[in-house]
Parts: structure tokens; C-alpha cells; sequence
């Protein structure tokens, strides 16, 4: 049969089977509703006020101007290149949290050889604040990162890695030029020209003082600085971006996607505003810029957030009067912290994949892949390798990058991603009516914002309408939890402020006078000489500290805002966790719930796996049977079993026999003890209430508060 023929044929076989309609398929859906509210049960309403619908049709395409454009072209939604993945992937950037240099540079040297192609690092928070181990608190030195204070710091920290083949990106927040001229002063040391540095140099001022509430100095001159680093690289180091606006700190204090992102975009939108007024054009500007996105479970969610980020900020960058190249929005992501729990740990690497898959479908340039542990420890080589695998199996087995644009073309992808686009643009014109972000940081709307969305996020996790598997629905109480391993920051603060005592004052070394000589230099030069001047001081021996301290002179006064709270979601659960290994360890036995099963198996068994899995949560022991024939039996068995708290499990038919009898035999003899009833018989509340009954759970029963009661009763652990 001829390919015409074939065709033929098949066109008579379809006219025979004419496509049901929209109306006849919700016509299908109402009678197996059976009077339930279509728009209750089948529309989902989300965090960014979206109403997500159960089914997308052609028809939801009409009026997306986005759909006549291809991958390459602008608004960029499909992406910058026209080849999207297919020529090279996206760079593998994993973090590698280690405290000092030694440690982090045997790992990365170890990762780079085994599928990582970027380094990301990050570093501590004593140096993130511009300051030498010498005059940082005990605890700052080697927290979250690596411990730089010199040239020679960073030359062990990347020692045997050609920087002129492997980008490299360091998280240098409020140290940005210090951190700067010190890379610099290293590659004139190795003999590579800063020409051929790649990566970036990740200054976001709005964003740490979003995160911390303050920044060790003042807004207005944390832009002089970027202004002037973007005019040194502009011409010494094109191929390093000098800012990274950071989505994490919203992200991880609960924001929404379109919070996110708005936010983002609000806090770039200013920075591109503050170069120019300083000289700079926006085709100067907007490519050495960076964004960096967190990406959460909801996959389809996070794929449109990501898609319709590059599509505001083309706009943004058009109505500056930037041109193509600089529409062009260069892109990390990783994943967030908000989802990610202490307990059932491995679950996060299950929570991880989907999010890598979301960024990779989406068409970041760079990626982080959490470690399963992040929450609990730095990694060990066992939770970098999954983290990186997880990357390496989407890229070169599940050959998502022989794919432009995967999510192109899918009607609920594509609406998804103009209604949240649409939702950013709003938002993002709201702060710019407020002044701008750093304006809406000081007034603290945003803050409220999120905390709000944050909030509502708590409630849902707390009555389990959102679920996080391993944590507040399906627990192991028995699970062993990963050794947490911190590093002695005593002891490391001690090494540290030695090396850098010695580091000054060591025979051959730094010149004191040559080095104050750079540094005054420093203070006495314009702001176009401020950057080489800079690393002039770091060529000559200048620490990290004596360069901020310096940049800083004539402009201490620290810029401060009401800061987001960043936490995770799981945190209240953790906390009831804890609360019963304490009681465990003082006790000898975990907080108890006895099960009140009455009658037959088949009778109690729904309510009784319900009630188990509702009590470990909280890290309840839950004592079970098969089940009493009366409703003495039952009551004396959980008298005699000395737990606090009894649960009668049975069917909302048999109740009316046996919660009365039975709460009122325990409440006799221990008062104390608290009656559960599992179940939510509404015509029958009253009556339980009125016998003793002092809760009932169900599906719709705030797990979080019930469980936070009864171990309030018991006291402190």
C-alpha cells in the first residue's frame, strides 16, 4: 500500500470516530462527580493565584504572542540558542560547601574528573562579609563555605585546574571586589590572561540584604562598586559576569513562583537602572548580569517560572533600549531548600531528579543539584556523586538535549507559562510603583508578602493537604538519621586567624609597607581606577579583609532592611520529631498512643492505618491489636497500657455504641489521659463531646497543632 493510499484509508477510518468534544467530556466528568463541584475537585488552586485546570485544549493557545517565535529569538521564551542543549548542555555547577581550601579543592579536582564542568564557589560567611579570619567571630570561619582571605588561599583552593577551560563562579555577595582582585592577582600569578577567565563573580546586594537584613555598607555604594567592576571587565574580562540575582532567598523563605520571580526581576531591574545612571549602557550591563533560580517539586509550575523568566526580562531589557544580545538572559538554577527534609533523607534525592529535570526541560545554563543531606551536613563523596549523576543520566540517557525546547508546544506549558508571566509583569510593576526593590525592601512589603505565601504553605503541610513523603505522611520512626558531622569552628577559627597572623607577618612575605602603600593608593584614586588599583593591592600581598575594609573607608554606614526568614517547610514536623527522640532518650520509650480498635478487623482496620500514620509524624509509638468486643475490654486495655492519649477506631455506625462507654471508663480512672476518635461523624460530635471526647482527626485535621498539644501535655523532654 502507497504511503497516498494509507493515508486515504486512515482519513476514512477517523471520520468515523468524530473527536468528543470539550462539552461532552465535562458532561462525562459532572455525572462521575456525582454532584460534587467541578471547580472544588478538578480545578487546582495554587500559591500563585492560578487556577490550574484539569484539561488544556488547543483553544488555550489563542492570544499567546510568544507562540510565533522559535528557540534563538526573541522574547527568548524557547530559549537563547537556537540549538538549545543540542550543541553543548547546560554546565554542570555543583556546590561543594567544604570549610578550607585543601578540602575543597581535592573534591572538586575529584568531581571535575567524573562529570562536573563548572566550579561553584561558595564561600564562608566571615569572608562573604569582607572580613579576615583574624576579626571574625568564632562560628563565621568556615560556615557555609570556603575560608579565602589571600591570593594564596584561592591558589590552594584551585590549584591544578586550568581556569581558561573550566568556568568558574564564586558566590562573593558583599566581597565582590575584594574576591575579584584576588582571582585577578591569581591568574597574573599562573600567567593567564584575565581575557580568558569564564564565570562570574556573584554580586547581588539587594538579594543578601533581602536574606541577612543588612549589608556591611550602603546600597548606593555597593552600586558604585558593581558600576565600577562591570567597567573594568567590560574591557579586561569579557567573559565574566560580575552580578548573579539570586531567587533563593524568596524562594527558600516560601515565596511563590511569581513571588520569585517578580522579585528577581524587580531587584535586576534596578541594578540595570543604577548603571546607567552611572554611565554604563544597557548593551554593557545586562549581559554581564546572571540569574539564579530555585526550582521546586511542582514541576510544570517551576518549568513556566523558568520559561517566563527569560520572557519578562527581554522585555525589560527592550523598554531600556538594549538590544538582542542583551534581551538574552543567562541562566542558573538549583534546587531549593524549602522542600527538603532531615527525615526519610533519601527522598530527597527522588525530590532533586524532578527538579533538575524541570530546570534541564526548561533550558537553564547552569545547574546545581542539591545533595540529598544538604539539610543536615556538608556533602561526603557518596551524596555529591548522586547529586552529579542525577544531571549527568538527564543529560547523556535520558537525552533531553537532543531536544530544543522539550516543553515547546504543550498547551498547558505554554498557558502555564503566560499566565504566570502575565501574574510577574504585575507584580513587577507593583514595586516599581513602590520606587524600585530596594524601596520595597525598606518599606518591607515584599517581606510580608512572602510570609504571607509562606504561611499558607505552613497551613497546608500542616493538615496535609500538601505532602512531604517521609515527614508529615508516611514516617519511619525507627529510620537512622545520617551522622550530622559539623566542623569544629572552634578549632578551625583558631588555624585560620594563626595563617593569617603568620600570612602578615612571615619572612619573604607580604610587605607591610608595599601592601598599606597599594591600599592608600586605593583611597587616594578615582572610581575608574578603583578595580585595577585593587588588585594591585591583592598582587602585593593585601588580604581579602584589609581590601573591604578599605573600599569601605567613607562609607561604614550599614544599609539594613526587615529581612525574610529563610526555612523549610518541614521544619514544624522536624521539630515533634526531636521533641519524642528527646522523650525517648530521657524515658525509655517514645510519647505512646494506644488504639482503641473495636470490633473485627475489616471494621477498625481503615481507621486504625489511618491513626498509626497520623501519630508518627509527630515520632508517636503507636500501640496496636486486632481489635475488642467490648467497649470495657477496649478501655481497660488502654488504661493498663499507660499511654497518654487513646484513639477509638471504628465506623461512624458503631460510634454511638462504644465512644461514649469507653472515653468515660478512662476519663474515670485517669483524667488526664486524652480521647482521640478517629473519624469526623458530624452528626454525632456533640455527643462525643459531651462524654469526653477531647479530639477527633481526620483528613481535614490540622495534624500539626493536634500532635503539638499532646506533647505539650507531657511536658519538657
Amino acid at each position: 500500500m502507497t504511503t497516498e493510499s494509507q493515508s486515504k484509508q486512515n482519513g476514512r477510518l477517523l471520520s468515523e470516530f468524530p473527536p468528543p468534544t470539550y462539552e461532552a467530556w465535562r458532561e462525562a466528568v459532572e455525572a462521575q462527580l456525582k454532584g460534587a463541584p467541578f471547580e472544588k475537585r478538578l480545578v487546582t488552586k495554587t500559591y500563585e493565584g492560578i487556577d490550574v485546570q484539569p484539561l488544556y485544549r488547543q483553544e488555550d493557545l489563542e492570544g499567546l504572542s510568544h507562540l510565533a517565535y522559535l528557540p534563538g529569538f526573541p522574547p527568548y521564551v524557547r530559549g537563547g540558542d537556537a540549538l538549545g542543549n543540542n550543541q553543548s548542555a547546560w554546565q554542570i555547577c555543583q556546590e561543594i560547601p567544604y570549610s578550607t581550601a585543601e578540602e575543597f579543592n581535592q573534591a572538586i579536582r575529584y568531581d571535575l574528573e567524573r562529570g562536573q564542568t563548572a566550579i561553584n564557589l561558595r564561600l564562608d560567611k566571615a569572608t562573604l562579609l569582607g572580613q579576615d579570619p583574624d576579626e571574625a567571630q568564632v562560628g563565621d570561619v568556615g560556615l557555609g563555605g570556603v575560608s579565602i582571605a589571600t591570593v594564596d588561599d584561592l591558589a590552594k583552593a584551585l590549584d591544578g585546574i586550568d581556569l581558561t577551560k573550566t568556568p568558574l563562579y564564586i558566590q562573593s555577595h558583599s566581597a565582590a571586589m575584594p574576591t575579584m582582585a584576588l582571582l585577578m592577582a591569581l591568574a597574573k600569578k599562573k600567567g593567564i590572561t584575565t581575557e580568558a577567565l569564564q564565570g562570574g563573580i556573584e554580586m547581588d546586594p539587594l538579594g543578601i540584604l533581602a536574606r541577612e537584613g543588612d549589608f556591611p555598607r550602603s546600597v548606593a555604594g555597593a552600586y558604585d562598586v558593581m558600576a565600577q567592576m562591570i567597567t573594568w571587565a567590560k574591557d579586561n574580562a569579557p567573559q565574566l559576569k560580575i552580578v548573579t540575582v539570586h531567587g533563593e532567598p524568596y524562594a527558600d523563605s516560601g515565596a511563590s513562583a511569581v513571588e520569585e520571580l517578580g522579585y528577581v526581576l524587580a531587584t535586576a531591574t534596578e541594578y540595570l537602572r543604577e548603571m546607567v545612571a552611572r554611565g554604563l549602557t544597557v548593551d554593557d550591563a545586562a549581559p554581564r548580569m546572571r540569574f539564579s533560580f530555585a526550582v521546586g517539586s511542582n514541576y510544570f509550575m517551576e518549568v513556566a517560572k523558568l520559561r517566563a523568566a527569560r520572557m519578562v526580562w527581554a522585555k525589560v531589557v527592550k523598554a531600556f533600549g538594549g538590544g538582542e544580545e542583551a534581551q538574552k538572559m543567562t541562566m542558573h538554577v538549583r534546587s531549593g531548600y524549602w522542600n527538603k527534609t532531615i527525615h526519610d533523607t533519601y527522598v530527597n534525592m527522588l525530590r532533586t531528579t524532578t527538579e533538575a529535570f524541570a530546570g534541564a526541560v526548561a533550558g537553564c545554563d547552569s545547574m546545581h543539584t542539591a545533595q540529598f543531606d544538604e539539610a543536615i551536613r556538608p556533602p561526603d563523596e557518596f551524596s555529591r556523586r548522586i547529586a552529579r549523576n542525577t544531571q549527568l543520566i538527564i543529560q547523556q540517557e535520558a537525552h533531553v538535549t537532543k531536544v530544543v525546547d522539550p516543553a515547546g508546544g504543550s498547551w498547558y506549558v505554554e498557558k502555564l507559562t503566560d499566565t504566570v508571566g502575565r501574574k510577574v509583569w504585575e507584580l513587577f510593576q507593583s514595586v516599581e510603583k513602590m520606587g524600585g526593590m530596594y524601596a520595597a525592601l525598606t518599606e518591607g512589603s515584599p517581606q510580608k508578602q512572602v510570609a504571607a505565601t509562606a504561611e499558607a504553605r505552613l497551613d497546608s503541610l500542616a493538615s496535609r493537604k500538601d505532602i512531604l513523603v517521609g515527614t508529615n505522611k508516611y514516617a519511619n520512626i525507627l529510620e537512622e538519621l545520617p551522622a550530622a558531622n559539623p566542623p569544629n569552628y572552634e578549632a578551625l577559627h583558631a588555624k585560620r586567624a594563626k595563617y593569617i597572623g603568620d600570612y602578615r607577618t612571615a619572612p619573604g612575605g607580604a610587605s607591610e609597607t608595599n601592601v598599606l602603600d597599594k591600599l592608600s593608593q586605593i583611597l587616594d584614586g578615582d572610581a575608574a581606577s578603583t578595580m585595577a588599583l585593587t588588585i594591585d593591592a591583592a598582587v602585593a600581598g593585601a588580604t581579602l579583609g584589609e581590601m573591604a575594609r578599605t573600599l569601605r573607608k567613607g562609607d561604614e554606614e550599614k544599609a539594613s532592611v526587615p529581612p525574610l526568614h529563610v526555612h523549610r517547610g518541614a521544619y514544624q514536623f522536624e521539630e515533634l520529631r526531636a521533641f519524642s527522640e528527646a522523650y525517648l532518650q530521657k524515658t525509655g520509650h517514645r510519647p505512646q498512643v494506644f488504639l482503641a480498635n473495636m470490633g473485627p478487623i475489616p471494621q477498625h482496620k481503615p481507621r486504625a492505618d489511618f491513626s498509626t500514620d497520623f501519630f508518627q509524624v509527630g515520632g508517636f509509638e503507636v500501640l496496636t491489636n486486632n481489635g475488642f468486643d467490648t467497649p470495657e475490654a477496649a478501655a481497660q486495655a488502654a488504661l493498663g497500657s499507660g499511654a497518654s492519649a487513646v484513639v477509638i477506631c471504628s465506623t461512624d455506625a458503631d460510634y454511638p455504641n462504644v465512644v461514649a462507654p469507653v472515653t468515660q471508663t478512662i476519663k474515670a480512672a485517669s483524667p488526664q489521659t486524652t480521647v482521640i476518635v478517629a473519624g469526623y461523624p458530624a452528626d454525632q460530635i456533640e455527643a462525643h463531646k459531651a462524654a469526653g471526647v477531647d479530639e477527633f482527626i481526620h483528613v481535614r485535621a490540622n495534624t500539626y497543632k493536634i500532635l503539638a498539644n499532646l506533647q505539650s501535655k507531657l511536658g519538657g523532654a
